[in-house]
């Protein structure tokens, strides 16, 4: 496969038929079919029906009775629907939180004297993004066609860090205070989402094009971690003191959310499934005060507010 025409693909392995799938379909859907000269490997054929589409160990309720008293069907429903929100998650956070707050930089709509280097870095991340979109929106749409239910994206609720942000956003006192909310969740969310990531890419237990999915995704999310770490020191250096109050104070928020379960949208697909018991299920797990975060490690996020010599300045208890 030759890609002289494309955005930079995702790095991937020639040798792993799954990950070749995905980024040709990739390829595909970019719009350039006349410079793919193989025979574009399927994804549907490479779907493993005996394999779980989400592992049992980050649903919230995995072991709560109801759950471990269903049937395989109804398990095996929760878990697509897992993964089609897991998906969903990264899109909307890709989409809506990282690529504004990467707009703002590219247009240095802070006022910060960002010159070409970064803004070269930053649009590039950008079309990363789109395809990054596109591999998790081919992932889920191979899960219906394969498992035969419907599962519409537009069926779930916003995601939890993108009604955050808007939150935020919406109470800002002006336009700039509202860019530095803005950037903050995409710099917690750029530099934590191989976090979030990591829960599935070496799952063994889980189906493979999901698993090639979230790992070809995060390989380039690394070296986006590094390009959101310098762009926040540097627009930290550039702040005032009251700005940088609010950035900090935004980065915790934006911990909170990104850690966070949605039972927003668990409630939302018991609802769908009219699932019997499914609501008290989901009322217990959030409500479950032995209930770890879904995403502990923000490491990058500390080292960062080490470096700016503020980790001891902020609300947030550190793992």
């Amino acid at each position: 496969m030759t890609t002289r025409n494309f955005p930079s693909l995702p790095e991937y392995d020639p040798s792993d038929p799954v990950e070749s799938a995905v980024v040709t379909r990739l390829a595909r859907n970019w719009g350039q079919r006349a410079t793919v000269k193989k025979p574009e490997p399927d994804l549907d054929a490479l779907f493993d029906l005996g394999k779980q589409d989400y592992p049992n160990e980050l649903l919230p309720f995995a072991d709560h009775d109801r759950f471990l008293r269903m049937g395989g069907e109804q398990r095996n429903q929760l878990r697509a629907w897992a993964w089609i929100a897991f998906n969903k998650n990264v899109m909307d956070i890709e989409q809506y939180v990282v690529n504004p707050g990467f707009d703002l930089v590219a247009h240095d709509a802070l006022d910060t004297g960002l010159g070409d280097t970064f803004a070269v870095a930053v649009h590039q991340a950008m079309v990363d993004e789109q395809y990054h979109t596109l591999m998790h929106l081919n992932a889920s749409a191979v899960t219906r066609r394969q498992r035969g239910w419907a599962m519409p994206n537009n069926a779930l609720p916003d995601v939890l860090t993108l009604r955050r942000q808007r939150a935020a956003t919406t109470e800002a006192a002006d336009p700039r205070q509202r860019a530095i909310t803005t950037f903050a969740f995409m710099t917690v969310a750029e530099i934590s989402i191989s976090s979030y990531l990591d829960l599935i890419s070496e799952n063994d237990v889980i189906q493979p094009v999901n698993r090639a999915t979230v790992r070809l995704h995060n390989r380039d999310e690394y070296c986006h971690a590094s390009i959101a770490d310098d762009i926040a020191g540097v627009v930290y250096d550039t702040l005032n003191p009251g700005d940088r109050r609010l950035f900090l104070d935004r980065l915790v928020d934006a911990m909170t959310a990104f850690s966070s379960n949605d039972y927003s949208t668990w409630h939302t697909i018991v609802d769908i499934l009219d699932l019997e018991g499914g609501q008290a299920m989901i009322d217990d797990a959030e409500h479950d005060t032995r209930r770890s975060a879904l995403v502990q490690d923000f490491g990058g996020i500390h080292k960062l507010c080490k470096h700016l010599g503020v980790a001891g300045e902020m609300s947030y208890e550190w793992a």
